[in-house]
């Protein structure tokens, strides 16, 4: 451990803040990240010199693991039929690459641009993709965390449309100005070969074809390409003959082309939500027309026009009719209809309708030949929520199981919180009841995208993560090794009366929107007691039981309010409340985004709750089962304000709760309130602030809540942090997050913004511990209540417990984030839990009634020696306090200018750290209890005020937070997590045979087309085409580097990227080389071809003839 000399502190900051008479030493540091021991040096019995403390900077390292839940704005999609994975980009630029459940791999550009279109290169690891500022990138999938090889940039024209034939490495790009281009695969560099559209038109066409819509090559031939423009014109090129074999024109927009696999035929979506059939043979006009969900006139003639068809795909079977499957397409007059895919097979015509836009689709098949049967098998649906698989074997065509976690937005995310290492039973337990709930009609056949490899890796500790929900439903997934699977989903509000539409309401909510949202949690796994708070100022305590139960549910009603407020505002309230509030922060919101505002109605409200709990039984299916509902009330036609901090423990049988106006203490076994008390009558005579009355207010402040959980709040702090008054920095207590949305309310409005239940030594030099309850305001005060419980079990469920302050405060600057106590030795001591049994077991014997209790109580000898540390870290500070002398041994001032979002004592290699997240992106850990700093890396802007609700640290090194309101991103701060991460994540890469083409015959073979001899390298290669202009396109080598390189070794992309990575590091003399070489190739040609001509034009001539 690292000695300190021993040095006076100053007892706190300011002169205006003296401790109370009982409360301990209160060090600070002068400056922002320093750490001070303090406290009295003489302290008898100080435990400190005995611990060692074994953690140290090198223990630490962040890194991001894996990312769970749906893509976030998806835009494109792309299947790999014989790796059998999929890919999907997004707007922000993100990709998603999925196999079988465990391989899950995010990659995101650098540029940040909007992914256009992906394609594999089949069954060779490597994936294209084009994005929104015009460039393509070429990733390596054979390591296990992608890394681009190359990328291209078109400077002078935008693209549009890409086309990778299979096993083919020239990649056809389209633009918007109709042009094609043709790339290189291997080296990344633009052919000299271009189709102008110029050109592919005819030349008496006066009008621009509009962009590239569709590029593809002729199953038949593979030197023929279809070139679809959007207004409606599409070419067939011969490649090589440089021409357009011939041009087809249709008088609506173009929007994509799919080939029937013999080549002959091919069929075209349009704007007016046709389907066209074209033949080779004669393509003056299609010779066949559709529009499917057009409706027939009476008179003959042709079906109304309806919606664009923005793609069809169109597929053949050996055995059975085609499948033409389309998204789009319906009629005009049914403006309601849901988002919907069509799947036409022979005369049956299905429609299946999605509960969200269609974003693409692909239909899986088992060839990857396109000249070959397809067989199609499946659909993949990429929706703007969600991703689906229809199975397509089946006359009814059902929908597989999806087995990823993509659904974790079903109802947006309100906060979370993250369970490492907790008791191994719980995970069967919980699935094993949340498996009754699952839905019905799924196929029976196995998830079809299941390419990739994983396995558990080393780290096999269970892990849960909780998420709560705007709607107010719960959901338990299990995130050990890696992985995300749905536990588990409990729905608050189903202990609620419904609100029935039109009806008035007899009880006005103060949110309007989502009023179940669930804005805390409290999880006890051990006995397995659960605990919701909601936004409507209630707190649910639920039971665990493996049976289902009919009972009625118990409610308590607590008035909460804030006298203070009498006494400081001389004249009588006349305005409506809130009216400052709105007025100075009109962007004010709630968690779920409806504004605070309560219209004034013609009675004063008072001791009305938000919601109406339901009076009749309840039948409580097995799994969570509410045991009691305490509801906030109505004061005076004041709304109860949202609660702040949330605190149960189940040795005690307690539950508390605080928000701006003050605590409430509830016994959940007698089902009674303890404590309800304003935050100022805590302190009792201790109260450190002299408070006089201010000048009058017109109104009442309004309370934001727990700011975590309310965007405007947090906002308005970030702008406060970002350019602090003199007055921020000089007040050592700042006002708190969670309390008024105003500084005028500051004094007035002490929120509660921590909970901790403790065995713990209540007053200053206590020989014994004793049940307490550490509460933490927004000033950054401590207070310390004594709890008095039945000495025996027997009398639990009868005596009372009393509630008392015991005198004890302690400060600190900012308010107050967590609480966690160490022995003597440094140890995290664990809080006092009932063992779990359940409550409605069928065995009603004594041995099931008695409560199991483990206490962990610190030793206490008979010495006065210490016996305990208390670490408590706000906002702005942490401190170590050692008890009962209550002097603080360490301080360490963890930001002056920002503020701690989050912070929690965690375990990692059999130690204990305090781990914070602070809102100007800095992760840090500091050891314990000396409080020295171990890590501080700026990792994480606060970009979103997503990620400051929901952000939570656990044990082992883990912590998540929202990335997206779709996706839940995971990381580590342990370095030994980051040197096994590579072990732990999915191979996208699988060595598998391609499957061999199907024997054409020998008269397909003679007829069919000259596809097998053609050879493109010949003809876009640099000696037959030249090199594309420079300034077209500029190559970047990209950043995955010979490691990427190795990991693609043995493939086509191998071998060419060492070269080019060689080529790159020679630099520009090189180029130079490359460049005079040409022109002296070219200057030899022209002279050959001179020669030639020479040689012609004297060959049959006689000697007498010259």
């Amino acid at each position: 451990m690292k000695k300190f000399n021993f040095r006076k502190v100053l007892d706190g900051l300011t002169a205006a803040s003296p401790v109370g008479s009982s409360g301990g030493g209160s060090g600070s540091g002068a400056g922002g990240g320093s750490v001070h021991p303090g406290g009295t040096a003489g302290a008898a019995g100080t435990p400190r010199e005995e611990i060692q403390e074994t953690l140290t900077s090198d223990y630490f390292q962040i890194c991001k693991t894996v990312r769970h839940g749906f893509p976030y704005l998806p835009t494109a999609l792309a299947f790999d039929p014989v790796q059998k994975i999929l890919a999907i980009g997004t707007r922000t630029g993100a990709i998603r690459i999925l196999g079988r459940p465990g391989v899950d791999c995010y990659c995101q550009h650098e540029s940040g641009a909007a992914v256009l279109q992906l394609q594999f290169l089949i069954n060779e690891g490597a994936l294209v993709s084009a994005c929104a500022d015009d460039a393509l990138h070429l990733w390596n999938l054979r390591q296990k965390r992608p890394a681009i090889l190359h990328s291209l940039k078109f400077n002078r024209e935008r693209i549009t449309y890409c086309h990778l034939p299979f096993q083919s490495k020239w990649l056809y790009v389209g633009t918007e100005r109709g042009n094609t281009h043709i790339v290189n695969i291997e080296s990344f560099i633009l052919s000299g070969y271009v189709i102008m559209w110029n050109k592919a038109i005819e030349l008496s066409t006066k009008t621009h074809p509009g962009p590239v819509v569709h590029l593809s090559d002729s199953p038949r031939d593979e030197g023929k390409l279809l070139i679809g423009y959007e207004n409606g014109t599409i070419v067939f090129w011969d490649l090589r003959s440089k021409r357009a074999d011939l041009r087809a024109y249709y008088d609506e927009a173009i929007h994509s082309v799919a080939w029937h696999h013999e080549g002959k035929q091919f069929m075209c979506s349009h704007s007016d939500g046709s389907l066209t059939l074209w033949n080779l043979k004669s393509p003056n006009r299609p010779f066949q027309t559709t529009i499917p969900h057009g409706k027939v006139q009476r008179d003959g003639k042709k079906p109304e026009s309806c919606k664009p068809i923005l793609k069809v795909e169109y597929k053949t079977c050996k055995n059975s009719e085609p499948f033409v499957i389309f998204s789009g397409g319906l009629s005009y007059d049914k403006p309601c209809r849901r988002p919907s895919l069509t799947i036409m097979h022979g005369k049956a015509i299905t429609v299946l309708e999605m509960d969200h836009p269609i974003v693409d689709f692909l239909t899986l098949c088992e060839t990857p030949y396109p000249n070959e049967f397809q067989e199609p098998y499946a659909v993949v649906v990429l929706l703007e929520k969600d991703l689906i698989v229809v199975d397509l074997t089946q006359s009814n065509f059902p929908i597989f199981e999806n087995p990823y976690p993509i659904d974790i937005h079903e109802s947006p995310v309100t906060c979370t919180e993250y369970f490492a290492d907790c008791p191994p039973d719980l995970i069967p337990v919980l699935y094993s009841v949340g498996a009754k709930h699952k839905k019905q009609g799924y196929s029976n056949k196995e998830w079809p995208i299941n390419g990739g490899a994983w396995n558990l890796g080393a780290q096999t500790y269970p892990e849960i993560i909780i998420t709560g929900h705007a709607d107010g439903s719960v959901k338990f997934w299990d995130a050990s090794a890696i992985t995300l699977q749905m536990l588990y989903k409990l729905k608050t509000s189903k202990v609620f009366e419904k609100q029935k539409v039109g009806e008035g309401k007899a009880t006005a909510e103060i949110v309007e929107e989502d009023p179940f949202a669930v804005q805390m949690m409290y999880w006890c796994p051990e006995s397995r007691i659960f605990c919701v708070a909601g936004v409507s100022a209630y707190v649910i305590v639920y039971r665990f039981s493996k049976h289902e139960v009919n009972t009625e549910i118990a409610s308590l009603e607590v008035r909460l309010q804030c006298e203070v407020e009498d006494i400081i505002t001389p004249e009588p309230e006349t305005n409506p409340p809130f009216t400052d509030a709105s007025s100075q922060l009109p962007s004010l919101k709630s968690l779920s985004g409806s504004t605070n505002t309560v219209a004034c109605e013609g009675t004063m409200k008072d001791s009305i709750p938000c919601l109406s709990v339901k009076a009749r039984p309840v039948r409580m299916p097995p799994g969570y089962q509410a045991d009691l509902i305490i509801q906030l009330v109505w004061v005076d036609g004041e709304p109860p304000q949202q609660i702040t901090s949330l605190a149960v423990n189940s040795a005690y049988g307690l539950v508390a709760f605080g928000n701006c106006n003050g605590l409430a203490v509830v016994d959940f076994m007698q089902k009674t309130v303890l404590l309800s008390m304003g935050t100022l009558d805590l302190y009792g005579s201790s109260d450190p602030y002299q408070r006089q009355p201010r000048s009058p207010r017109k109104s009442r402040q309004f309370a934001a809540g727990l700011t975590e959980l309310n965007d405007s709040a947090v906002s308005l702090e970030l702008e406060r942090c970002k350019s602090p008054t003199s007055e921020n920095r000089e007040n050592s207590f700042s006002r708190s997050r969670s309390s008024s949305v105003s500084s005028i309310d500051r004094d007035s409005k002490e929120a509660i913004t921590a909970l901790y239940f403790m065995e713990s030594f209540a007053r200053k030099n206590d020989s014994a511990v004793s049940s307490c309850l550490w509460v933490g305001t927004g000033l950054g005060m401590v207070i310390i209540l004594s709890l008095n419980l039945p000495a025996s079990d027997d009398l639990r469920q009868s005596d009372p417990v009393m509630v008392s302050p015991s005198g004890t405060i302690l400060t600190l600057k900012g308010a107050v984030l967590t609480f966690a106590c160490l022995d003597c030795m440094g140890t995290l001591t664990h809080r006092p839990y009932e063992v779990w049994r359940d409550p409605h077991s069928a065995d009603d014997g004594d041995k099931t009634r008695k409560r199991k209790l483990v206490m962990h109580s610190p030793s206490s000898s008979q010495d006065m020696g210490d016996h305990q540390f208390a670490v408590i870290c706000s906002e702005k500070q942490a401190k170590v306090f050692s008890l009962p002398s209550q002097t603080c041994l360490y301080v360490h001032n963890i930001t002056e200018t920002s503020f701690l979002l989050r912070a929690d004592v965690v375990t990692l290699c059999n130690s204990v750290c305090l781990a914070c997240f602070c809102a100007n992106g800095h992760i840090m850990t500091l050891s314990l209890p000396s409080l020295r700093p171990l890590l501080d890396i700026n990792y994480l802007p606060v970009t979103d005020m997503r990620i400051a609700r929901t952000f939570c640290f656990t044990n082992e090194g883990q912590a998540l937070y929202l990335s997206s309101p779709t996706e839940i991103q995971r990381l580590t701060y342990s370095q030994e997590m980051c040197d096994n991460l590579q072990d732990m994540l999915g191979d996208l890469f699988t060595p598998v045979e391609t499957p061999e083409a199907q024997n054409r015959g020998f008269l397909k073979g003679l007829f069919g087309g000259s596809g097998q001899a053609f050879d493109r390298e010949e003809l876009f290669g640099e000696a037959t085409a030249g090199k594309a202009s420079r300034s077209l396109a500029q190559h970047i080598p990209g950043s995955g580097g010979i490691e990427g390189v190795r990991g693609a070794a043995g493939g086509v992309i191998g071998d060419l990227t060492r070269a080019r990575i060689a080529l790159d590091e020679r630099g520009q003399k090189l180029g130079e080389l490359d460049e005079r070489t040409a022109s002296m190739m070219a200057s030899a040609e022209a002279f050959s071809k001179h020669a030639h001509e020479v040689m012609l034009k004297y060959k049959d001539k006689k000697w007498y003839q010259f």
